[in-house]
């Protein structure tokens, strides 16, 4: 008995958390992490694979648990999340999951400057600093300031996404940070609006209810729809972009693979966009929703196939 009531706890926390979003993110990070070994043959040790996964994994959680924690009343109005740890009382009361997301930001943290250990101080800063700056952005920017008074919430709130690769790119080398590992984190930075306005326009009523001003929200669903989909297309486009970067020599750091996977699924998200404009019915845009998970997963599975051909 003892022993299922602790499992039943431990479900119940873990579901705070958010699992569903921080496996991408993590990915993400794999993603960038195997593309720098393999760009610049570095090996990556055991120890720096727990510390980078483990940070970004953890770091993820810790926003998620945070955004809850502020998140808890409209949560309990809003049909999608009403039976959520939080509004369901199944973790009461509330300040159990603020302090447990206190102390998951805080192990974060210290994952990420322990990469400092198995590689270079500079690493590990780098690696803490992204962390620091994610928690900050999700948290405090995205869902304390803008979440409720702004129609642009997910696009600066959105900033946090590009963490995780960022992590995985710095935990290899400092090489090319502030190009290829700044472009990764800009895929992930320029899909969030497109993932996020997906959702939120099946879901519109939910929003309306709570007086979140979600663009999908506010917007009629014909404006919404092509808002959607001129996002989808600057996202493809942006996809392309790693073909066109080049080392010192002006070798291409990406070859035709990258290439023509970046090619064939955006013209996928792009036919799916089209769909949400011709008919902008919660079952198109949840249908656009369910494919953007997997085409995200699809461009750092090329990155990774690619880098090491």
């Amino acid at each position: 008995m003892q022993r299922a009531k602790i499992e039943s706890r431990f479900a119940t926390y873990y579901e705070l958390t958010k699992p569903k979003i921080w496996y991408l993110l993590v990915f993400t990070a794999f993603g960038a992490a195997i593309t720098a070994s393999n760009i610049y043959d570095i090996p990556i040790s055991t120890g720096t694979w727990a510390l980078m996964l483990g940070s970004v994994a953890i770091g993820s959680a810790a926003a998620n648990v945070l955004t809850n924690y502020h998140d808890r009343d409209i949560d309990a109005i809003m049909e999608r999340t009403k039976n959520r740890p939080l509004p369901s009382m199944r973790i009461h009361p509330a300040e159990k999951a603020r302090n447990f997301g206190y102390v998951l930001s805080a192990i974060s943290l210290m994952l990420a400057f322990g990469i400092s250990f198995t590689t270079t101080l500079e690493q590990g800063i780098w690696a803490a600093a992204f962390i620091a700056f994610g928690l900050f952005n999700n948290v405090i920017i995205y869902s304390y300031v803008l979440k409720r008074r702004s129609r642009s919430n997910i696009i600066l709130g959105g900033l946090c996404g590009g963490m995780p690769p960022l992590i995985g790119w710095i935990a290899v080398t400092t090489n090319d940070l502030w190009t290829m590992g700044l472009t990764m984190a800009g895929l992930v930075f320029i899909w969030i609006p497109m993932h996020i306005w997906a959702l939120t326009l099946h879901f519109k009523e939910d929003y309306i209810k709570v007086d979140v001003p979600m663009l999908t929200a506010v917007q009629s669903e014909k404006t919404s729809a092509r808002v959607i989909a001129g996002s989808t297309v600057i996202m493809v486009l942006f996809s392309i972009v790693p073909f066109f970067l080049t080392f010192e020599n002006g070798e291409p750091m990406m070859g035709m693979i990258y290439l023509w996977t970046a090619i064939a699924s955006g013209a996928t998200m792009i036919a799916l966009s089209a769909w949400v404009i011709t008919k902008p019915t919660e079952k198109a845009s949840w249908t656009l929703f369910k494919f953007s998970s997997p085409y995200l997963a699809v461009l750092f599975i090329a990155l990774m196939v690619d880098s090491a051909l």
